[in-house]
C-alpha cells in the first residue's frame, strides 16, 4: 500500500513537472521575455500576500466539486453534471437568501442545505437514466448541465432579477445570509474552513463507513460486488446524489461568501476543474485540497503572466492538458512501478526469513 501511494506521488509530481516543462517550451517560442513570464507563472504567486488570499479564495468551489467528482469517479461513474449542479445550487442559495428571513447563522446553514438538497435531487435525473435505463451517465450529465444552466437563466430572468440594475442579477442578499469574511480587507469567507471539513468528513465517508466501502467496491469490480451481496444499482445512484450534494454545496458556499448578489448567467467553470483536480488526487478525498491549492496557483501565475507579460493565460489549458495526457497514460513510469514493487516483494521475502530464523534459533 505504501509503495503504491509512494508510486502515485512520484507518478503525479513528474507529471507535474513535465507539463511545466511542456509549457516553459511554449514561452520560449512566443514571448519576447520568457524568463519575466516564468517569474510570473512560478514564482509571481508568492510575491504578494493579496495573491495568496485570491489563490485560496479561488479554491473554495472547487474543493468542493473536486470532493463531488472524486466520490463519483470512485464508483467509475463518468458523472460530468458538477459545472450544472454547482450552478443551480448557488441559485437556490441566492433566493433563499432573499426571500426567506432567518435569524444569522441558521439562516446561512438553511441555505447551504437546501441547495444541497436540490442539487442532489437533480443528480437523480441522470442516476436513474444509468440504473433504469442504461443510458450512459457521461452524455446525460452533459445534456443535464445545460438544462440547469437555462432554468436558471429563467428563473433569474424573470423571477428574482432586480431591475433597478444595470445588468441581469438578483436582488441583494440579506446580511443574515451572507458568510462572513475569515481575512479583513479580502473576499476569503469562512467557506474555506467549511470545504477543508467537508474534505475530512468525506474520507471519513469513504473509508471508514460500509457505504463508501460499497462504492469503492462497483468502482473496482462491479460484478464482484454483485455478487458478494453489495445493491450495485442503489450504490450508483448513492454516489451521483453525494457528488450532486457537494457540488451544489460548493455552489451555495461560494454564492453566499463572495457575492452579495446572484450574478451567474454562465456556467462559471468550477465543475471542470473539479475533474482536473480528481484526476490530480487520484480520487483520494485527502489530496483534494492540495490539487485545488495547486490548480489555483497555476491560474494565479497565469494571470499575472498574462497582465504583464505577451503570454496568454491560456497556458494554463496547455499545462492541465499535458497533466491529463500523462496521468491517463498507463505505460507513464510502468517500469519504476515495477521496481517498486519488486524490490518490495524482496524486502517481505527477508523479513519472513529473518523471522523464521529467529524462530529456528529460539527452538
Amino acid at each position: 500500500m505504501r509503495k503504491n501511494l509512494k508510486f502515485e506521488i512520484i507518478r503525479g509530481a513528474a507529471s507535474i513537472l513535465l507539463a511545466l516543462a511542456v509549457a516553459m517550451i511554449f514561452i520560449f517560442i512566443i514571448s519576447k521575455s520568457p524568463f519575466e513570464a516564468l517569474y510570473n507563472l512560478i514564482i509571481g504567486p508568492f510575491t504578494k500576500l493579496r495573491y495568496l488570499w485570491l489563490i485560496l479564495e479561488r479554491m473554495i468551489p472547487i474543493v468542493f466539486t473536486g470532493l463531488g467528482v472524486c466520490v463519483m469517479f470512485q464508483a467509475n461513474q463518468f458523472n460530468l453534471a458538477g459545472e450544472g449542479t454547482l450552478f443551480f445550487g448557488g441559485l437556490v442559495a441566492a433566493a433563499v437568501a432573499i426571500y426567506l428571513p432567518l435569524p444569522p447563522v441558521l439562516h446561512i446553514l438553511v441555505c447551504i442545505v437546501i441547495a444541497s438538497a436540490v442539487a442532489a435531487a437533480a443528480m437523480l435525473i441522470p442516476s436513474l437514466l444509468k440504473t433504469k435505463l442504461g443510458a450512459s451517465e457521461m452524455v446525460s450529465s452533459l445534456m443535464l448541465n445545460y438544462i440547469l444552466l437555462q432554468l436558471g437563466v429563467y428563473i433569474l430572468n424573470w423571477h428574482m432579477a432586480d431591475r433597478t440594475q444595470g445588468a441581469t442579477m438578483s436582488h441583494q442578499f440579506l446580511d443574515t445570509a451572507r458568510i462572513p469574511t475569515l481575512i479583513p480587507r479580502t473576499n476569503l469567507s469562512w467557506g474555506i474552513i467549511i470545504a477543508l471539513v467537508m474534505t475530512a468528513l468525506v474520507a471519513l465517508f469513504m473509508y471508514r463507513t460500509k457505504w463508501g466501502y460499497a462504492i469503492r467496491m462497483v468502482g473496482q469490480n462491479q460484478s464482484f460486488a454483485k455478487y458478494s451481496g453489495i445493491k450495485v444499482a442503489a450504490t450508483i445512484v448513492l454516489c451521483q446524489v453525494i457528488g450532486g450534494l457537494l457540488s451544489g454545496m460548493g455552489g451555495a458556499v461560494e454564492v453566499l461568501g463572495y457575492y452579495d448578489r446572484f450574478k451567474w448567467r454562465q456556467l462559471p467553470g468550477y465543475g471542470w476543474d473539479g475533474v482536473t483536480i480528481a484526476i490530480l488526487a487520484k480520487n483520494n478525498p485527502i489530496f483534494i485540497p492540495f490539487a485545488a491549492f495547486f490548480m489555483s496557483y497555476l491560474k494565479q501565475g497565469c494571470n499575472l503572466m498574462q497582465t504583464y507579460t505577451d503570454v496568454p493565460a491560456e497556458m494554463l489549458s496547455i499545462i492541465q492538458a499535458v497533466i491529463f495526457l500523462f496521468f491517463a497514460a498507463e505505460q507513464f513510469l510502468s517500469k519504476y512501478r515495477q521496481k517498486l514493487v519488486v524490490k518490495g516483494a524482496k524486502e517481505e521475502l527477508a523479513e519472513k526469513k529473518a523471522e523464521g530464523g529467529q524462530k529456528g534459533a529460539e527452538a
